[in-house]
């Protein structure tokens, strides 16, 4: 598929949007935040303007994007606009708890409330965005078990390591944080691992023969187009195995590797070290991300191109 831009943007900055959005709205009602007065609405305020930076991403991908609003009607039937309601919906409890923090300076109460239901807007509108892939029969790469997994492991990664990194900007001695990232690069790495060696070992069920409904071997005499259209531009996006192995080691190195040596090297030290580590740790896992994104939409292969001479796609 071909990788496009806004969308490779979109899922990158609404997942560690919604995973910051996520871990401070559990920290509320457990009331883990930090003292500092600036911290809570710092972090809060990034996640949000993430999340509403991504959204915003996500419509220039659209044919039409003022009519983006119109898809969330449809929310019976489509992941699509399930995640746009519930994104919507995130925000009510998210602004509330803005309110909380920022003019009664309060975490109890109705705030925490607040909270809890910003927590779970996140995480559910992540398991939207995922399940608008994960719902896509025609691409076997999207389609099975390891991407809402992969989806929520990246999320409450990158936003732990943007939380952590807040805290080292702001001299916040938290280093509960810091470990809360570290529990979580591992898992978010195993599964990515997982789902290489999915997509690596399987292939789909359709092949030539199934898709025109003819006995084997076909064999394509001539394309069904003589010039590029748009099935070929969007769907028919191939990138060489070695260069997608070369992407795979530096997304993993740079998203995985590299913030996880930071965050335990930034624990044995201190003072500006500490907090230079910390600080580095949030935007190198997601520039690796970024990659990691870019190869999940490179590496898919829709069954229309059966049409076109793959034998499988």
């Amino acid at each position: 598929m071909h990788p496009a831009l806004s969308v490779i943007f979109f899922t990158t900055a609404t997942g560690a949007g919604y995973g910051m959005l996520f871990w401070l709205g559990l920290f509320v009602p457990f009331n883990l935040l930090p003292a500092d007065r600036v911290f809570a609405p710092a972090s809060l305020a990034l996640s949000l303007v993430l999340v509403t930076a991504g959204l915003i991403s996500s419509t220039f991908h659209l044919g039409h994007p003022e009519r983006a609003w119109r898809a969330v009607s449809q929310w019976r039937s489509s992941w699509l606009a399930r995640e746009g309601l519930v994104a919507l919906l995130t925000y009510v409890p998210a602004v509330l708890l803005g309110v909380g923090l920022v003019v009664f300076r309060s975490v109890g109460g109705i705030w925490a409330i607040c909270g809890v239901l910003a927590a779970l807007g996140a995480a559910a509108t992540v398991v939207c965005s995922a399940y608008i892939y994960r719902s896509l029969k025609p691409i076997q790469r999207w389609a099975n078990a390891w991407v809402p997994p992969n989806y929520l492991a990246l999320a409450a990664m990158t936003g732990a390591l943007w939380l952590a990194a807040l805290a080292a900007v702001f001299h916040i001695e938290r280093p509960a944080i810091a470990w809360l990232a570290v529990a979580l690069v591992l898992p978010a790495a195993l599964l990515k691992l997982g789902y290489w060696r999915y997509i690596d070992s399987t292939s789909s069920i359709s092949t030539a023969e199934s898709a025109t409904g003819l006995a084997g071997p076909v064999r394509q005499l001539d394309p069904p187009h003589t010039s590029e259209n748009y099935l070929l531009k969007e769907m028919g996006f191939r990138i060489a195995r070695k260069h997608a192995a070369r992407l795979r080691r530096i997304a993993f190195v740079v998203a995985f590797v590299l913030p996880l040596a930071f965050e335990v090297l930034g624990l044995t030290a201190d003072g500006i070290f500490q907090r230079a580590l910390f600080a580095a740790a949030a935007p190198l896992a997601t520039l690796g991300v970024l990659v990691e994104r870019w190869l999940f939409f490179a590496e898919a292969k829709h069954t229309v191109m059966l049409y076109y001479g793959a034998q499988r796609a």
